[in-house]
């Protein structure tokens, strides 16, 4: 991963250089020609108006030759391509022939922007225009000049020019040697190889004897290789289309990143934070490792479930869609019910909260016990009607025949306390034994009465006689 981040940022580094190149190249092309002043030792047969090629591409004219008062060639050449401009202190131009005919041509490389930029003229021959000295140029050796070796009076005045220049370089080693550099930089960049190359011969060795372990991968796969290399080619000439766009991204990158760092900030604090939780999990991984494990075996036992099931949802579709109707009608029954429902959540929710449900139950208990007598006559009901001065049919109120409800006695009751009157049973209501007397009968209500007011308010037959009779303690 660190790898591949690393080269992405290093791919879009080299894409935002080359884009402000390319735009450096354009500002530079708004403000005219660019102009250089580059000095030669010789200038064979180079005249004005021929081209300057940079990687064989036309980008300008030599406008004008002269002469340096050191005896140099001085060729004013205008580069007229802003996207090849500026030229750098280590740029260099070399005089070629164009054809057999005579005709030469410049060939330039800018340099790059390792090094400074050339030096512009102030003042004097060629003020305004850039300086390439004679160290970074090279003359050429036409091949006509060659072949005239071969001719008598050629070669024998080569002979004695040797002969003379042997003698005149006698002491001048350092200077023939520079000459011979700058007349062919092939050689001073071949010295300079073979400087480095000595350097490290080591390592050379070391790849000599390890190549081919990385070449023979490479060999195998170079099929996938050269297919990669046809959809690199694919995949830039398709930037190239889009190179506008691309310019746009990289001007806008910088606001982007300033955007992106506060979220860089919070994702920075986040990943501290998560840090324990990240641990704890690391710690319970095992143990879900083994839960996962152990619910294998289930996941292949319910399998065999699973397929059932969907095969009997498969079967019950057709009755599943034909109960929709039923259960749209549902739905609305539903829908109307919803007030009764509710009346009927509130009463039954008053009577949990109340005791009503446990009274009513105990009620129809002891119901069920009072008509469940039975003797020759059939069944009879268990009654205790109450007897004694209210008892009776009367015009007008009594005003000791008052009913009460609560917590006192009922003035019939306390009337009958002190009376010494009683409640008498009937064997039942149709068909009964009847009453035996209104001796008997007070005497029989009475003992229930006694009995019911001794038994505990808060039993079910107490409550019942008490608001039947009104009998308070």
């Amino acid at each position: 991963m660190r790898r591949l981040a690393a080269l992405t940022v290093a791919l879009a580094v080299v894409m935002v250089a080359v884009t402000a190149a390319v735009l450096a190249g354009q500002a530079r092309s708004d403000g005219g020609p660019y102009t250089i002043r580059a000095i030669f030792d010789d200038a064979s047969y180079a005249v004005t108006g021929e081209d300057v090629r940079i990687a064989g591409a036309n980008v300008g004219t030599i406008t004008a030759l002269g002469v340096t008062p050191q005896k140099r060639a001085a060729v004013t050449i205008t580069i007229d391509d802003g996207r090849f401009t500026p030229f750098y202190a280590n740029a260099h131009c070399e005089i070629r022939p164009q054809s057999l005919i005579g005709e030469e041509y410049v060939d330039c490389t800018p340099g790059t922007s390792r090094a400074a930029r050339l030096r512009r003229i102030s003042r004097g021959p060629g003020a305004g225009e850039y300086l390439l000295p004679v160290t970074r140029t090279s003359s050429p050796i036409d091949t006509d000049i060659v072949q005239d070796i071969s001719t008598e009076p050629v070669r024998e005045s080569l002979a004695v020019i040797i002969g003379e220049l042997g003698t005149g370089l006698a002491a001048r080693g350092s200077d023939l040697n520079a000459v011979i550099h700058r007349a062919n930089p092939a050689l001073g960049n071949t010295e300079k190889v073979l400087r480095i190359l000595a350097a490290q011969n080591r390592t050379l060795a070391h790849l000599a004897t390890s190549s081919d372990r990385v070449l023979a991968p490479l060999a195998r796969e170079r099929r996938h290789i050269a297919a990669f290399v046809t959809e690199a080619n694919t995949t830039a000439r398709a930037s190239a289309q889009r190179a506008a766009d691309i310019s746009r991204t990289f001007h806008e990158f910088p606001h982007f990143l300033a955007q992106l760092r506060p979220l860089m900030a919070d994702l920075g604090t986040l990943s501290r934070q998560g840090t324990p939780v990240m641990r704890e999990l690391g710690a319970s991984a095992a143990p879900l490792g083994h839960e996962f494990a152990a619910l294998t075996p289930f996941a292949r036992a319910a399998r065999s479930s699973l397929i059932n099931l969907g095969r009997a949802a498969r079967e019950s579709q057709a009755n599943l869609v034909a109960s929709e109707p039923l259960a749209r009608e549902l739905r609305a029954l539903g829908r109307q019910s919803r007030p009764s429902a509710t009346s009927l959540a509130t009463l039954l929710s008053s009577l949990d909260s109340t005791g009503g449900i446990e009274d009513l139950m105990t009620l129809m208990y002891h119901a069920v016990g009072a008509a469940n007598g039975f003797d020759s006559l059939g069944h009879y009901v268990r009654a205790e009607p109450i007897t004694g001065p209210c008892s009776f049919y009367v015009r007008r109120p009594l005003a000791a025949c008052g009913a009460t409800y609560g917590g006192g006695r009922s003035v019939a009751a306390r009337a009958a306390a002190a009376s010494g009157s009683a409640t008498t049973g009937a064997r039942g209501l149709t068909g009964a034994r009847g009453l035996t007397g209104a001796r008997a009968s007070t005497a029989i209500v009475s003992r229930a009465v006694r009995s019911a007011s001794r038994q505990p308010a808060t039993s079910s037959l107490g409550r019942l006689l008490t608001y039947l009779v009104g009998g308070g303690r």
